[in-house]
């Protein structure tokens, strides 16, 4: 399956815990003022890359886990699904980065979605906003962001904090 990615950092330690695989996919239709990702944000930029040579990538025995971040990963949420049982196997862990919030893609009940949603460990949520821009906060650029354990959420049926 194939992916609209804008790059791709094989050892990061800013886009999540521990060492990551961070992939940033092309596109968002958010465009939120002092997005640090502006170049992802056309639909039809960035380079389709199939899923299989991203995982070839994700090699290192030194990661913790895989970061998707963008763009917007609910957009391409099919392939990245497909992606995330992938890279379970490799025992792994994934994050995902989205502009929207939980609650949205919930609400939106796309059954491709719901399995990118069901297929990650933490999911750092909402829109940056300029005006909450706080660079003391871990894992996020402002206040309204969220740092959701999915496990967590999923089995209390409530949104559950992975930090404060």
């Amino acid at each position: 399956m194939k992916l609209r990615v804008s790059g791709i950092v094989e050892e990061s330690v800013v886009d999540g815990d521990g060492l990551r695989f961070a992939l940033f996919v092309q596109g968002c239709k958010r465009a939120c003022p002092g997005c640090q990702n502006k170049s992802t944000w056309d639909l039809n930029g960035g380079v389709l890359m199939d899923t299989e040579e991203i995982l070839e990538k994700i090699d290192d025995p030194l990661l913790s886990g895989v970061t998707f971040s963008g763009g917007e990963p609910f957009l391409q949420a099919k392939a990245l699904a497909e992606l995330a049982k992938k890279i379970r196997q490799k025992g792994l862990n994934i994050w995902c980065y989205t502009g929207g919030t939980y609650e949205e893609i919930l609400k939106r009940n796309d059954a491709d979605e719901t399995e990118l949603l069901n297929s990650v460990d933490v999911l750092v949520d909402g829109d940056f906003r300029e005006d909450l821009r706080d660079l003391t906060l871990k894992f996020r650029g402002s206040k309204n962001q969220r740092i959701i354990d999915m496990k967590a959420t999923r089995k209390l049926n409530k949104v559950v904090l992975k930090y404060e």
